[in-house]
């Protein structure tokens, strides 16, 4: 009987120790799981927002205009009678177009694609020679 008292004793701590996980678990709540939980929600809008005729960037890179929705999924015109069809949760972002980002090259006048510009503003790095 005498180790038990001493165990329990032993165990008992002081008021801080017993803040200290739920401050912890609060913190975590508050810089972790609240900030995540923030970014899913306005993902969520923003695919709910998605409409016919808007162009968009996929999660894998992949650029092209919305021409219709089949449920849960997207038709994307990626090329002139080009579509593939996507995961609508796989659709990233809105392309802004009225700020000049755009995903359609631009014909140099040769017949082929020349560089598409930053839409900083800022001229594309040419290779040094």
């Amino acid at each position: 009987m005498h180790a038990i008292s001493i165990v329990a004793a032993e165990s008992s701590g002081s008021p801080i120790t017993f803040l200290f996980l739920p401050l912890l678990l609060v913190g975590a709540y508050f810089l972790m799981i609240r900030p995540q939980r923030k970014r899913q929600r306005a993902q969520q809008e923003l695919q709910r927002q998605i409409d016919v005729g808007d162009e968009v960037m996929t999660t894998s890179g992949v650029y092209g205009f919305v021409t219709g929705f089949d449920g849960d999924i997207a038709w994307l015109e990626v090329d002139d009678n080009v579509q593939i069809r996507v995961a609508r949760q796989a659709l990233q972002r809105k392309v802004d177009t009225s700020q000049g980002e755009t995903a359609v090259p631009t014909d140099d006048g040769a017949g082929r694609a020349s560089k598409i510009e930053p839409s900083d503003g800022s001229a594309a790095d040419e290779p040094s020679k």
